[in-house]
């Protein structure tokens, strides 16, 4: 729950005189939508926030700003098609950030779920996830969060030209290291509270 973020939309829409149904109005979404940003359940979008600054009047970085300062542990995915591998990178990240909420996932669908529901932070990411592609799969996160980190996971270096075309944060081979991961994340394209200087 992003209590920051939950806390500052409230403060501005309550500044400008706006109900949850009014401010919902001019954004083109329900009430309860906005009910659910200010309880901290969900946040918007980059294209919900860009409608939020203009609707309350503020620069959109506020918010972006409010968005990124969350209490809670930062929330980092990890998607590979094999259990095995799964299981041994979920191992290296926890040893590496044993306070963050790590969740692994073998079908791409239900990272994209997770991700529609939850802030992801980092992705870690497979390239080749049986007949689904990592590639497809960064575009499809960084659709619902531009902020997303990814970083692809593979066994070879050949795929390495095609993953920068995606925005993505970073590039390893497996098997990951401890220290392969603490590198790689002093180079995050997005920052991280408390992950970038581990």
């Amino acid at each position: 729950m992003n209590t920051l973020f939950a806390e500052t939309l409230k403060k501005l829409r309550l500044k400008k005189g706006l109900s949850q149904t009014q401010l919902g109005d001019q954004i083109f979404v329900d009430h309860s939508t906005i009910a659910r940003w200010e309880n901290g359940s969900r946040w918007p979008d980059a294209a919900m926030i860009s409608r939020l600054s203009k609707a309350l009047e503020v620069d959109a970085r506020t918010l972006l700003l409010a968005a990124d300062e969350s209490e809670d542990p930062p929330n980092i995915i990890i998607v590979d098609d094999s259990k095995v591998i799964l299981t041994d990178n979920m191992a290296v990240m926890e040893e590496v950030l044993p306070d963050a909420s790590i969740t692994g996932f073998i079908r791409p669908k239900e990272a994209i779920e997770y991700a529609k529901a939850n802030r992801v932070a980092l992705a870690m990411l497979d390239i080749e996830l049986g007949t689904a592609s990592g590639l497809d799969l960064c575009r499809t996160l960084l659709e619902i969060n531009p902020h997303t980190n990814v970083v692809y996971l593979t066994a070879y270096s050949d795929y390495a030209l095609d993953a920068w075309d995606t925005n993505a944060s970073g590039f390893m081979l497996k098997p990951l290291t401890p220290e392969g991961v603490r590198a790689q994340l002093k180079k995050l394209r997005h920052p991280i509270m408390g992950i970038s200087d581990v």
